[in-house]
């Protein structure tokens, strides 16, 4: 069997094809959805034989194509809760490469077949997702854990991904400097690409851990360093239901306020703790990458999207967040150029622009009963920035902004979608006291 057998199809022009057939086949969809949605008659941007379509190209693609499916997956002004149920199967349930294929990638990375090297090996997989797929195991002493094993050719999947859109990114370019994003496409497409090295993704699970030592709440899982290597990571399995499982229950009403409210609670711990203690951040915080332990602590998962940023960019952060706790008086144009970023607006007309956008951010820091189902922010901060977008444009972050932005972004979408209702701003409280 060729070593590509179960891995994405390959090559930019026929990855392209496949996502230029999608989108003619979803255009006609969603223009007939938007005139339902205009006459009241349905929430939904997508049908579900839409979603269906999405999932099976997307899923059979895998690599950035996926991801981007992973994010429309958790955008709750999208679709209904069942579309986003259909979408969600990209999160963890991608279709799955024969075993033959993960035997052969194991064999090859560790040097012996799974039966050599584990006294247990799954045949099905528990879970697959983007770069790779997750089969449950165990070692001689006992333990058990969860290997991942990448597809064959998704790092060449991903550098044909972002040939296509590389090219649009340089054609907007070069229109005009306004919409010169190039740097941080860049930065993104950087940072997907580190991620098809496991052993990479290892160092990052335990900087990751480090970083959250002082959050005993979370839990971040063991690497089992003589089964990793480039295309094979090896970690102690965390038992429980994904966060990803909890939603659906939530949905339909099975999960109490209380218990919605703490799974939050620790999903911003989750995000931003690592951040303002060591400067990492866990940048794709999709609900198929946490679990909701018996213990009740939060299990973390993936951490090929952690990132570590500048000294400079974190400290900046801290200091935002502490005065956004406090209620402070404080300089936000100063920060943002601390932060690192580039202010081609008089200040007269960038201030008043970010005190906006700060007061629309900091809503959950303004009372002790924020109701996240009922969350505009993310709709108000469009509308603002539709408003004045030739001024936004002009303020312009630095390129690693692009995965924290990413990180906060995320967490964002995920506490709409559990929707609870509690004190934040005690939560955030607890965060700036770490800072």
């Amino acid at each position: 069997m060729d070593d590509t057998a179960g891995g994405p199809a390959r090559g930019r022009f026929t990855r392209f094809r496949k996502l230029a057939t999608l989108s003619a086949q979803l255009s006609t969809d969603v223009l007939s959805r938007g005139v339902k949605r205009l006459a009241g008659q349905d929430g939904s941007m997508l049908s579900k034989g839409a979603a269906e379509k999405v999932v099976a190209t997307l899923g059979e693609l895998k690599g950035a194509a996926m991801k981007l499916g992973q994010m429309m997956s958790m955008e709750p002004d999208l679709a209904s809760p069942e579309i986003r149920a259909v979408l969600a199967r990209l999160q963890n349930q991608a279709p799955a490469m024969p075993f033959a294929t993960v035997r052969r990638v194991v064999e090859t990375e560790l040097g012996a077949p799974p039966e050599a090297l584990f006294a247990e090996f799954s045949v099905e997989p528990m879970a697959a997702a983007s770069l790779g797929q997750v089969h449950r195991a165990k070692l001689a002493d006992g333990r058990t854990v969860a290997v991942k094993v990448q597809y064959p050719g998704v790092g060449e999947a991903l550098t044909s991904d972002f040939e296509n859109l590389g090219t649009l990114v340089k054609t907007l370019s070069r229109s005009t400097k306004l919409l010169d994003g190039r740097a941080y496409f860049q930065e993104l497409r950087n940072e997907m690409l580190l991620e098809v090295d496991y052993r990479r993704e290892g160092e990052l699970a335990r900087a990751y851990a480090a970083a959250a030592a002082s959050l005993p709440e979370l839990k971040v899982p063991d690497v089992v360093a003589d089964r990793t290597s480039t295309r094979v990571l090896t970690l102690e399995l965390l038992e429980g239901p994904t966060l990803k499982d909890l939603l659906a229950k939530s949905a339909t009403g099975e999960v109490a306020n209380d218990e919605r409210f703490r799974i939050s609670r620790l999903l911003v711990r989750a995000i931003y703790g690592p951040f303002l203690v060591g400067g990492e951040i866990h940048a794709d915080p999709h609900p198929g990458n946490f679990v909701v332990m018996p213990d009740g602590r939060l299990g973390v998962l993936d951490f090929g999207s952690v990132k570590r940023f500048s000294p400079t960019f974190s400290e900046a952060c801290r200091d935002l967040l502490r005065g956004a706790v406090h209620g402070a008086d404080f300089d936000a144009l100063a920060l943002m150029r601390r932060v690192g970023f580039s202010i081609e607006l008089p200040d007269e007309e960038a201030r008043p622009l970010l005190r906006e956008a700060l007061h629309i951010t900091g809503r959950p820091l303004r009372t002790d009963a924020y109701d996240y189902a009922r969350c505009k922010v993310t709709r108000d901060l469009k509308l603002l920035f539709g408003q004045h977008a030739s001024k936004f444009l002009k303020l312009r972050p630095p390129a690693e902004a692009v995965m924290f932005f990413k990180a906060v972004g995320g967490l964002s979408q995920a506490l709409r979608l559990l929707g609870a209702t509690g004190d934040f701003r005690s939560v955030y409280g607890e965060l700036a006291r770490l800072a």
